[in-house]
């Protein structure tokens, strides 16, 4: 076994290693080729041109309008995401008090669960169907009709620039929380009743227990959650491209890198272009996830 231990390691791993670098870091390696060329999908043999494409992104005016956009949703989404799944999660699994000596959530946790776990199973593409029929701009969309109902003037979601990235963070928002409840309510259910029960005879009440309780023990539940929802501020490219007036729009309203790389890729043929674009989104995930792994990170407290 001594003598065979590393073949039999090697044959094991040579298949996964071998398509992981197919399909995953031979791509990364040619986008990181092309952004360095003028390739324009057609040619065989691209010309080079070094880092003039990342020069033009400097100068680039949708360009940094794009990564404003996902400055606001970095902030945005998984802030207002995490704080109301762990509202959600506290009150399923401790919100509804001791009962028989026993920690329990509030009356009917468990459809709860289903019903805010439900967005999970839609597609992305079909999520933003249905609020393109949520915020139509007449009285057949859902917001709109409940505002003409009281005698209030319909709002243009989409097509306000002032609202419309608002309104795509909503949905956003909507899709991922379900997700981050069930996450959270799993943390909690590992916790020790003992734990709830001490706090609960020491006279610690619902604010004290979540604070000084709930979440210093579900800190590494939270960083790995800020990491997921940081990735998906990254991305939003199905739903903007479904929900968005004109793919990004109005003017550029809720235009993000994902569309702007789609946009110079298949509709402009500026394919080294776009795939500078690839990078730099590339370069920016991994220091978002970097930086948030550094900075929250905190001794993990033994159960």
């Amino acid at each position: 076994m001594r003598h065979g231990r590393y073949p039999f390691i090697i044959g094991f791993l040579a298949a996964p290693v071998a398509i992981y670098v197919t399909f995953v870091l031979g791509p990364y390696a040619q986008a990181f080729y092309l952004a360095t060329t003028n390739w324009r999908g057609v040619s065989a043999n691209p010309e080079f041109i070094g880092l003039e494409n990342f020069a033009r992104l400097l100068d680039d005016d949708v360009f940094w309008k794009a990564i404003r956009h996902h400055g606001l949703l970095l902030l945005a989404l998984p802030l207002l995401t995490i704080l109301l799944a762990l509202f959600f999660a506290f009150m399923l699994n401790v919100g509804g008090g001791s009962r028989g000596g026993v920690m329990t959530g509030v009356w009917g946790s468990k459809f709860y669960r289903v019903v805010f776990f439900f967005p999970q199973v839609l597609a992305v593409v079909i999520v933003g169907v249905i609020f393109s029929r949520v915020y139509a701009p007449d009285d057949s969309g859902l917001l709109n009709g409940a505002l003409g109902a009281v005698g209030l003037d319909p709002v243009l979601f989409m097509a306000n620039p002032d609202i419309a990235l608002w309104s795509i963070i909503a949905v956003l928002v909507w899709q991922a929380v379900g997700f981050y409840v069930v996450l959270f309510s799993a943390g909690m259910s590992s916790v020790p009743k003992d734990i709830y029960e001490a706090a609960t005879i020491d006279g610690a009440g619902r604010t004290a227990m979540f604070f000084r309780v709930t979440l210093p023990l579900l800190w590494d539940t939270l960083q790995v959650a800020w990491v997921y929802l940081g990735i998906a501020a990254f991305d939003a490219f199905a739903i903007v491209q479904v929900l968005s007036v004109d793919q990004g729009g109005p003017d550029g309203a809720t235009t993000v890198l994902g569309i702007e790389i789609y946009r110079n890729a298949f509709s402009y043929s500026q394919f080294g272009y776009a795939s500078a674009m690839g990078v730099a989104l590339f370069f920016l995930t991994i220091t978002f996830a970097a930086l948030t792994l550094r900075v929250s990170k905190r001794d993990t407290i033994e159960l």
